[in-house]
């Protein structure tokens, strides 16, 4: 609890969050982060409306947590797209860094979206576009 709490003064007001859906994708996503790879990530809107207050917000810094929750990584909100599956255009895609034509984004995406709550080509997503402000490995909490 004490490293939650010291990162809540450093960060004040961050929220914690987990990429990906399994342990070894919440894994590959912050190596990527870490490797400047991922500057962008994106959630169903519908995640959204129980807990409105993860919703990113620019300017803010929020929490990336590994797997089994201890903090991974502080990001700050570049910028906030709600927009239609169907209308993410290649290069908001390629900036999540995990395929290198838009192609592969639909086909990843549209699979996670089914595993987690269900696929629409024009359901809405929050996309999230982000700098990388701290890496916490090694860091003592």
């Amino acid at each position: 609890m004490a490293d939650t709490e010291d990162l809540n003064d450093t960060y004040p007001g961050a929220g914690t969050f987990q990429f990906g859906d399994s342990k070894e994708m919440c894994q590959r996503l912050i190596d990527l982060v870490r490797k400047g790879k991922k500057t962008a990530t994106c959630g169903a809107a519908r995640d959204f409306e129980d807990e409105p207050e993860a919703m990113p917000v620019v300017g803010r810094c929020d929490i990336a947590a590994n797997w089994d929750t201890t903090p991974a990584l502080v990001i700050r909100t570049t910028a906030v797209h709600k927009i239609r599956f169907c209308d993410v255009p290649e290069e908001l895609a390629l900036k999540e860094g995990e395929n290198e034509a838009l192609v592969g984004w639909r086909k990843d995406h549209k699979a996670f979206f089914k595993r987690n709550g269900g696929y629409d080509p024009e359901m809405m997503l929050i996309f999230e576009e982000f700098e990388l402000v701290e890496d916490l490995d090694g860091r003592a909490l």
